[in-house]
């Protein structure tokens, strides 16, 4: 009878599999869960929480809750309600910093202080701006095709095409410079 109850119990679960969700998926929890294991510390120290967890079947009850739960919401949504949101932390000779990304775009927040830059996307207008300190300053806007309008600081616009001959008249007009080739 136990026997009976595991095997329905697995067909229905593989049915729900394939009826709801017909896409592999991001799997963002499990990839969180493989995420933070590398972040412990050492390869050894690593290597110890991945057997703990994995003999407590951890690792399988993501992989089960992804494939069967997470990965059809992100099939239906188009979104995986894990996948959302990530966080990263930069160290550098300047300090450490958190860096937090969105479907919104990207927030940049120093660790110990309350500065913080955010770079936020609007899909609506299809533009990229920063906003600190209350001020919301317009970076650049897709133009369509292969071009983009990008706010230069003295309020003025320029179009370029995005490619290394539109980042490097953009260059240009950003620094003030005019490079000539002479024979």
């Amino acid at each position: 009878m136990k026997k009976k109850i595991v095997l329905v119990t697995t067909a229905v679960l593989l049915s729900f599999s394939v009826l709801f969700s017909s896409c592999i998926g991001s799997f963002g929890l499990t990839n969180k869960l493989f995420a933070w294991n590398k972040s412990t510390g050492e390869k050894w120290v690593n290597e110890l929480v991945f057997f703990a967890l994995a003999g407590i079947q951890v690792y399988t009850v993501s992989l089960i809750i992804d494939g069967l739960f997470l990965n059809s919401i992100e099939f239906w949504t188009g979104s995986n309600p894990t996948a959302d949101v990530q966080v990263k932390k930069l160290e550098t000779k300047d300090g450490q910093f958190c860096i937090t990304t969105d479907s919104k775009g990207h927030k940049i927040q120093k660790e110990g202080t309350g500065e913080i830059l955010e770079f936020c996307f609007n899909a609506e207008e299809n533009s990229w701006a920063l906003e600190t300190m209350g001020e919301t300053i317009p970076l650049l806007k897709f133009a369509g095709g292969n071009e983009a309008i990008v706010y230069l600081a003295d309020g003025s616009t320029m179009t370029v095409s995005m490619d290394e001959a539109g980042v490097f008249a953009l260059r240009q007009a950003v620094e003030r410079k005019a490079f000539f080739a002479s024979k």
